[in-house]
This record gives structure tokens, C-alpha cells and sequence, in this order.
């Protein structure tokens, strides 16, 4: 049996110099990481972007499956991600954790290896944060900082008709790779010698367990000179996304089933499931891939970019948004993403 230390034989504060004390500074516009009352940053010039999760044991995890290491990667970068969907650089986060008598030092650790791995991947600096006991399970809040250029930040609400609808990678395989891993959880319950197969579906596993920020997308906007009219992550789903950027903009929009990206294995899932494909592309949520619209102009442009797909583009408000499907016929989009608060 491997070794479990107590988080009490260390204390609070002890617990916070274990995980911290080795903390390199990468940026800087950090002045001073750990260890005083309070961080300080210094930005000068650029625009300061701030974004925060809270992230739930029982709601926005399920430690059945998620390994710790994976979710404390998956923490940061869901984060980084927002800071990205502004066409900023996520520079520094704080972390502040509830934890339960049920989880050990090394528990603790495992969860700061995956979150100092996503820091040493996107060049981020862990500049703060807290411990506290917690009743319920594991609680995660993180704070992440980012900087944009003046007048290169992008917002949701500046979309503008005929713009292109862009989309990066591929959809709904983050949500399959939730479904599959929820069928073996069930399984498992029922059966003590249980060996999950997974065999063949290693991407939509880690596309859930291990996603990553399109820091690269960023890149090829800016080499390419292209600066999005309108841009936002794909946490809760396509078209969850679509209607915010609709609604912020005073637009409408149209979307193209047959253009929709979605990788073999995504389809593959769906159809063992006996699940709409389209819908899981969707409403699926969590592929923190960037939904983003340009002008018209930036046609060629977007369209010779690896990784990026034209799905449609910018009406009138009163022409409303939908789907059209390979028919011709068109469906109003819903936004029947993911709430965390819905019954």
C-alpha cells in the first residue's frame, strides 16, 4: 500500500509551502509569486484580462474516472482557454482548493502536478492562492490573468453581418468521451473484476480528460494578420455559443450541418450509442475549441488555415438562427447546453 500523509501533519500554510515552494517565474509581469500577503503584477501598457472557475466535485468532475493529475491540468487550461477566446495571452492564476478529510497529501500533489504541467505547457506563472477544509468533497476556484494588446482584444458583441463563421478542430468529441466513460462507470458498479475497454477511443478520452487551449489558433490569427470581429470558447456547446454571440452582437446566423467538424471516432461513438450526431456536436460542450467570426474579406485567408473551419455566417438579427440541415431545411438553433444549475 503506497504511502498517505495526512493534510493535518502539515497545516494549511505548511500544505501551501509544500506545493509551492519550487514555483519558477516564467513572465515578467510577475513582480512577486507566493508567498507574501498578496501578488504583485505589473502590466504596464496592455489590457489586464481576468476569468475565474469554480469547479465542484459531484457537478463538474466525477473522481471515478478523472484522474487527479488530469483534472489539475484540465483546471488551468479551461481557464487559459477563456483568456485565448478574448485573443489574449493567459499570463498568471491563482488556485484556491476545499479539500476532505478523504484526501491525502499526495492526493494534493497529484492534483498540483497536472495544474504545474498545464503552467509549464502555456508559460503561465501560479502567483497565488488557498487551502481550506471542506464538508462536501473537493472544491476548485481558479483565477486566471491575461494580457491583451489595446486595441487587439476581442469581445463577443462585435460581429457584424456577412461576417464568416469560423470554428476550430472538431466538435462533440469531449462529450462522447463523458458518455463512454459514464457507460463503464455504470458497468463497473455492477461487477467487481471489471476491466474498462477502451480500446480505439483514446482521442475522445482525452478531449474530455485532458483537453487543450488553442494557444496555436491564436498564433496563426495573429501571423495571418487576421483580428476576429467576434470570438468565445466552446465550453458549453456550439450552439450555446452561437446564440451569445448572436444576442451581444444584435445579429442572427446561419450554420451548415455538412460543415459541422467532427472527427471518425466522435461518429463512430455516436452511432453505438444511438445518439444524433449533430446534436452531440452541438450541445455537447467542452471542447474549448474557438468559435470566432471575420469579415468576408478574411475568406482565403481563414480558409487556407490548418485546423479551422468556415461553418457559416452572420445575418440580420430579425432573420433569427439556424441550422441548415443537408436537406435545405432549416432548424432554430436552442441552447440546450450544459447548466450546471438546472435540475
Amino acid at each position: 500500500m503506497s504511502n498517505r500523509t495526512e493534510i493535518s501533519t502539515l497545516g494549511e500554510f505548511g500544505l501551501i509551502r509544500h506545493l509551492t515552494d519550487r514555483i519558477e517565474i516564467k513572465n515578467n509581469s510577475t513582480i512577486k509569486g507566493v508567498g507574501d500577503d498578496a501578488a504583485i503584477l505589473s502590466y504596464e501598457d496592455r489590457q489586464v484580462l481576468v476569468t475565474t472557475d469554480l469547479l465542484l466535485e459531484g457537478i463538474h468532475f466525477d473522481l471515478t474516472y478523472v484522474p487527479l493529475k488530469h483534472l489539475g491540468y484540465k483546471s488551468a487550461v479551461v481557464n487559459f482557454s477563456d483568456i485565448y477566446a478574448m485573443n489574449g495571452q493567459p499570463k498568471q492564476i491563482t488556485v484556491s482548493l476545499g479539500i476532505s478529510k478523504r484526501f491525502s497529501v499526495e492526493d494534493v500533489e497529484d492534483f498540483y502536478a497536472g495544474l504545474k504541467l498545464a503552467c509549464d505547457v502555456y508559460g503561465v506563472d501560479i502567483v497565488g492562492g488557498d487551502t481550506s477544509a471542506s464538508l462536501t468533497g473537493l472544491c476548485i476556484s481558479i483565477t486566471c490573468i491575461g494580457e491583451g494588446e489595446r486595441d487587439k482584444v476581442v469581445l463577443r458583441s462585435g460581429a457584424q453581418e456577412t461576417d464568416l463563421i469560423c470554428v476550430s478542430g472538431d466538435l462533440g468529441a469531449a462529450y462522447m468521451g463523458l458518455q463512454l466513460l459514464e457507460r463503464e462507470k455504470r458497468i463497473f458498479k455492477g461487477e467487481k473484476d471489471f476491466t474498462p475497454d477502451f480500446t480505439g477511443k483514446e482521442y475522445l478520452l482525452e478531449r474530455q480528460l485532458k483537453p487543450e487551449a488553442r494557444k496555436d489558433i491564436i498564433e496563426m490569427l495573429r501571423h495571418a494578420g487576421i483580428i476576429p470581429t467576434a470570438m468565445m470558447d466552446i465550453s458549453d456547446g456550439l450552439s450555446s455559443e452561437l446564440l451569445h454571440i448572436s444576442k451581444e452582437s444584435n445579429v442572427g446566423c446561419r450554420v451548415y450541418e455538412d460543415r459541422i467538424p467532427i472527427d471518425y471516432q466522435t461518429a463512430a461513438m455516436a452511432e453505438q450509442f444511438n445518439m444524433n450526431l449533430v446534436t452531440a456536436a452541438l450541445n455537447g460542450g467542452e471542447d474549448y475549441e474557438l468559435l470566432f467570426t471575420v469579415p468576408l474579406t478574411d475568406h482565403d485567408k481563414v480558409s487556407e488555415m490548418k485546423g479551422v473551419k468556415v461553418i457559416g455566417h452572420i445575418t440580420k438579427p430579425d432573420l433569427g438562427n439556424y441550422l441548415v440541415g443537408r436537406d435545405g431545411g432549416e432548424v432554430e438553433l436552442k441552447a440546450q447546453g450544459w447548466n450546471s444549475l438546472e435540475e
